[in-house]
C-alpha cells in the first residue's frame, strides 16, 4: 500500500473546497461533512456566535476516535482574535484510494510553504499565497491561472501551479461613482492606467495587486490600506474613491456605494505540486482529485 500525503490548510473554504472535491472522487462524503461541520461549529464558538458544552480540551478529545485509523484528527492553534483564544482546526486524515493507494489529507498553516520546503509532493493553497509568494512582477498584467507558471523563476522555486478546484471568488475593482465620473474609460484596467492617487487595497495584497494589473499601470499610484475603524475593506475603499478587494456578488460593495468593475484575478483554491518529490502514485493523486471535467486543469509546463 503506499501512502501519498497532501498538504492542505487547516480550516476555512480552501479545505472545504478540498473536501468536497474528495468526497466527489473517491465517495467519502460522510467524512467531508463530518469534519466541515465540525470545524464551522468550533468557528462559531471561537467567534462568540455558538456556545460550547465543554471546554476546548473536552470537544478536542470527543471528537477523536483512536479506534478507528481512518478518522479526521483535530488540533489546536492560537487564533488572531481578540485574546487569542485556542481553536480547534483539521490535523490529518488517511482516505483509501484503492487496493494500493491511499492518500494523507495533512494541516497545515501554510501549504505552499510546505511544499516549497519539500516536506510533501502534492499541497492545496489558496492562489493568492502563490503568487504574493514567488510570481514575478512585469508591466503587463497578470490576468489567468494559466499564466502563473510562466512567471515563476525556476532558480526560486521547484513548486508549480497544477489546477484550480473552480471555487472562485474574484478580486475585483471597485469603484465609486463619482471617481469614475471623473474617467472617460471602462470600470477595467484601463481607468487604473488613468489614474494615478491613492488606491486602497488589503496590505496583505500588495504584490498580488501589483501583479494582476502590471506595473506599468500601478505606475503614480500609492497603495493605502483600510484601518482599525474599518469594519470592511469595502468601506475604507469607498472613503478611498477606488480599490481592489474580493468579491462574489458584490453585493456588500454596493451596500458601500461602490460600482463594481472588472473581475482581475480568481482567487481560487488551487493544486500544487513539487515537482522533486512527485513520484507515479503521486500524479495518479493528482490526476483523482483535478480532471477536465471538474478543475481548470493547467497545460504541462
Amino acid at each position: 500500500m503506499t501512502t501519498v500525503s497532501v498538504a492542505v490548510p487547516r480550516k476555512g473554504r480552501p479545505l472545504e473546497a478540498v473536501l468536497d472535491r474528495l468526497a466527489d472522487e473517491t465517495g467519502v462524503a460522510g467524512l467531508a461533512d463530518d469534519v466541515i461541520s465540525t470545524l464551522r461549529y468550533e468557528k462559531a464558538v471561537t467567534k462568540g456566535e455558538q456556545s460550547a458544552t465543554g471546554d476546548v480540551y473536552e470537544r478536542l478529545a470527543a471528537y477523536s476516535d483512536d479506534g478507528d485509523p481512518q478518522a479526521p484528527e483535530y488540533t489546536l492553534v492560537r487564533d488572531d482574535r481578540s485574546g487569542m483564544p485556542r481553536r480547534i482546526v483539521f490535523d490529518s486524515v488517511v482516505v483509501p484510494v484503492d487496493e494500493d493507494l491511499r492518500l494523507r489529507l495533512v494541516g497545515r498553516e501554510e501549504p505552499f510553504r510546505a511544499l516549497r520546503k519539500h516536506e510533501m509532493p502534492l499541497g492545496f493553497d489558496s492562489a493568492d499565497l502563490f503568487l504574493e509568494e514567488v510570481v514575478e512582477l512585469r508591466e503587463e498584467p497578470l490576468a489567468e491561472l494559466g499564466e502563473v507558471n510562466e512567471r515563476v523563476d525556476p532558480r526560486d522555486t521547484d513548486v508549480r501551479l497544477v489546477a484550480g478546484l473552480g471555487d472562485t471568488v474574484w478580486h475585483s475593482l471597485l469603484v465609486t461613482p463619482e471617481l469614475a465620473a471623473e474617467y472617460d474609460a471602462d470600470l477595467a484596467r484601463e481607468l487604473v492606467d488613468a489614474y494615478e492617487g491613492e488606491f486602497c487595497i488589503s496590505p496583505r495584497y500588495e504584490r498580488l495587486v501589483e501583479g494582476v494589473l502590471g506595473t506599468a499601470a500601478t505606475d503614480g499610484i500609492e497603495f493605502t490600506y483600510p484601518t482599525d475603524g474599518h469594519e470592511e475593506e469595502e468601506a475604507a475603499i469607498a472613503e478611498t474613491g477606488i480599490g481592489v478587494y474580493l468579491t462574489v456578488s458584490g453585493g456588500t460593495a454596493r451596500e458601500h456605494g461602490l460600482e463594481v468593475g472588472e473581475h482581475l484575478f480568481p482567487s481560487e483554491t488551487v493544486l500544487l505540486k513539487s515537482e522533486p518529490e512527485v513520484t507515479g502514485a503521486a500524479e495518479r493523486v493528482a490526476d483523482l482529485l483535478v480532471s477536465a471535467e471538474t478543475g481548470t486543469r493547467l497545460a504541462a509546463q
